[in-house]
């Protein structure tokens, strides 16, 4: 079995391969999350404390498992990695789906989480070694064109599994996920794998030297400090927001007689336009936004898109009717796709290539970090007290971040201050 995971019994081309990986994994996720909320509300039974927990154990379990099933990637096998990732993720989707409750719920995503760090870089380091550093920007273009057209399939197929029971497209996720990881072990090729140097691998003591160099960095760098605060402020009340308002949805409105009252076909709906609204507002903000005012001026597009976060909170915690709060929802999702690339841009442009890769870790931690700490507070707000209580709560929490791009909307380009890239990794 250990040989089989280094070396398939038939390889297939590398870029094929990577291309039906995606395409599966792409409606595999899609079918799971479309009504996966609905599904541990109805179903499961699970309060809304409990719902948040489990995406706080999700999280947790995510950021603790990171850099050891890393290892495995850099030290063993980038292809091995991949092929335990998936069948891990596809049986935490499985044990969630079939056992239906609480203390599965939990299981599962514990399972699943671990499977998806083993996935999580080292997808992306195998297809890169295989093909080529040269090559490989025109293959992750036609992966996000796979991702986005498997992904609406999926969304489509959850619907339509969803109307026998709100548990099926969950167990067909889990199913597909482990075939794909039984079809990858006889077929997935790795040829062009060679082990990371010592001095290269990302042990705990070099994640702390990162940390370390990091941290340098943001003190130096006002842009830096403000995205990592700002992404400490989107984890702490981004969690409840997420986990939550499919039930806010649930316990105050009746579903359309457009959908024939099924919730299924009206939460698949509802995911369906708002992946179109947020591709719309991506596509405006790449293609349509004037560039003088990225470059010149990029903390102002990004702080009216948060006042409209915060705004859509607000507005699906507290409005009373149902269209109405679909049209907040579908804002939250748009101001998040549109402000995405502005802030990519702008955060990349205050960073030296040296320490790009340490700094971006870190903004991504300390997102993670928040919803952590986040996450079950608000939680057990909303089951004392009441969702639409700590939606708001939530929003507050986000607030500064509208202040904080402010302050620093014109720093676009240069860094405030410079800091020596050598200086600035020793710790």
């Amino acid at each position: 079995m250990l040989r089989l995971l280094r070396r398939p019994l038939r390889e297939t081309p590398a870029t094929p391969t990577f291309y039906v990986l995606t395409a599966v994994a792409a409606f595999a996720y899609a079918a799971c999350f479309t009504l996966n909320l609905v599904f541990q509300y109805r179903v499961v039974g699970l309060d809304p404390f409990q719902m948040v927990l489990v995406g706080t154990v999700l999280e947790a379990t995510c950021f603790v498992f990171e850099v050891p099933t890393g290892l495995v990637a850099d030290l063993w096998s980038r292809r091995a990695s991949v092929i335990i990732g998936f069948l891990l993720v596809g049986v935490g989707f499985a044990v969630e789906g079939v056992l239906a409750t609480f203390a599965a719920a939990l299981v599962g995503n514990v399972v699943w989480g671990i499977g998806y760090t083993f996935t999580s870089g080292a997808l992306q380091a195998w297809i890169t070694d295989e093909v080529g550093e040269e090559e490989v920007a025109e293959v992750f273009t036609r992966e996000t064109q796979l991702d986005l057209t498997f992904g609406f399939v999926g969304t489509l197929t959850a619907g339509v599994l969803g109307l026998v029971a709100l548990r099926l497209p969950i167990i067909v996720a889990g199913a597909t996920l482990v075939l794909l990881a039984v079809g990858l072990l006889l077929t997935m090729p790795e040829r062009h794998f060679r082990p990371t140097p010592r001095n290269e691998r990302e042990t705990f003591g070099h994640l702390r030297s990162q940390f370390v160099a990091g941290l340098r960095i943001a003190r130096g760098r006002r842009v830096v400090r403000v995205f990592l605060f700002v992404s400490l402020l989107v984890g702490l009340s981004s969690e409840v927001f997420d986990r939550l308002w499919q039930v806010r949805v649930l316990d105050a409105f009746d579903m359309p007689e457009l959908f024939g009252g099924d919730e299924a076909i009206a939460f698949t709906a509802f995911a369906l336009v708002g992946s179109l609204v947020s591709l719309g507002a991506s596509l405006a903000s790449s293609r349509w936004l004037p560039r003088h005012v990225v470059d010149a001026s990029p903390g102002t597009p990004v702080a009216v898109a948060a006042v409209v976060q915060v705004l859509a909170v607000v507005g699906v915690a507290l409005l009373g009717n149902l269209w109405l709060v679909l049209v907040a929802l579908w804002l939250h999702s748009a101001s998040r796709a549109f402000a995405g690339p502005i802030e990519a841009t702008w955060l990349n442009r205050n960073l030296e290539s040296s320490t790009r890769a340490t700094v971006l870790s870190m903004n991504s931690q300390a997102n993670a970090i928040g919803q952590v700490a986040g996450g079950p507070p608000l939680g057990a707000l909303a089951a004392r007290t009441s969702i639409p209580l700590a939606l708001v709560v939530a929003a507050a929490v986000q607030l500064p971040a509208v202040a904080a791009f402010l302050r620093v909307r014109r720093v676009a380009g240069r860094p405030d201050v410079t800091v020596d890239p050598a200086e600035a990794q020793r710790g």
